[in-house]
């Protein structure tokens, strides 16, 4: 059941916790550049969905046969088969979406997103839990990447995957250029941090590292409490004649 449990929290962590766009912020530069239109943003995601997902099984099977001294260049080689896997299944079957993406499949290889997996995770997990971290990490990536594209294109050419949505409608064309993805892009990340402070407003907690309400998970409530001034001993302090005297006509009969 444990086992279970952990799996699952590895496959959310790269969807929500752990998004490699919105909370990492690794990989941003091609997810910028092809997210004019919500087919790019499908057919990119999907792409380094495969190539994070195969790069991680294999190099979580040969892990222990990798000589640490040159696993960099084994990781690239490995990630760079299926970058070329993926783009010549591209080019032959979806010509119009490779040509569109341009040389930002090719650019699979040098991603931040999946060299970091595989240098920080995979490689020092087993099979089985590289499966839900990098399907995690490639949901998470594809989500945004296609939310992000459905503003700008919705926007900046009024139409969802090709077809119209809004008639008599004037694009704008600032959302088809890079400032546009940008803008689109900093609303995502504004929106998340809001959602973020609610939670975290209803939880009670106040820090990021708290399990439990009121940050009694790791002992801040408790470091809180203990550097809480008391106003009765603030006030002895400060003036202890007065205080004295006060507790004795209290005291006396």
């Amino acid at each position: 059941m444990s086992d279970k449990v952990s799996m699952a929290r590895i496959f959310t962590n790269g969807i929500i916790r752990e998004n490699p766009l919105l909370i990492l912020m690794i990989g941003l530069c091609s997810a910028l550049a092809v997210t004019t239109e919500v087919i790019n943003g499908i057919g990119m995601g999907l792409s380094m969905t495969f190539v994070l997902l195969m790069s991680e099984l294999v190099i979580s099977t040969f892990r222990k046969l990798i000589p640490n001294s040159i696993r960099i260049p084994v990781f690239i080689i490995v990630i760079a088969a299926f970058t070329t896997v993926i783009d010549y299944v591209l080019k032959a079957y979806f010509p119009d979406l490779s040509k569109a993406m341009g040389v930002f499949i090719p650019l699979i290889v040098v991603n931040c997103i999946i060299m970091g997996r595989v240098e920080s995770f995979s490689s020092k997990q087993s099979p089985h839990h590289v499966i839900p971290d990098a399907l995690g990490m490639g949901l998470g990536y594809t989500w945004v990447l296609v939310g992000i594209a459905a503003v700008r294109e919705l926007l900046g050419n009024g139409t969802i995957l090709g077809f119209e949505v809004f008639s008599n409608y004037t694009p704008i064309l600032f959302f088809t250029l890079p400032p546009g993805g940008f803008f689109v892009f900093a609303l995502f990340i504004s929106i998340n941090l809001a959602f973020k402070n609610i939670k975290r407003g209803q939880e009670g907690t106040v820090c990021d590292t708290c399990p439990a309400p009121g940050c009694q998970g790791c002992g801040l409530g408790a470091r809180q409490a203990a550097h809480t001034p008391n106003v009765a001993t603030e006030a002895a302090v400060k003036n202890p004649v007065s205080t004295a005297g006060s507790a004795s006509e209290g005291g006396t009969p």
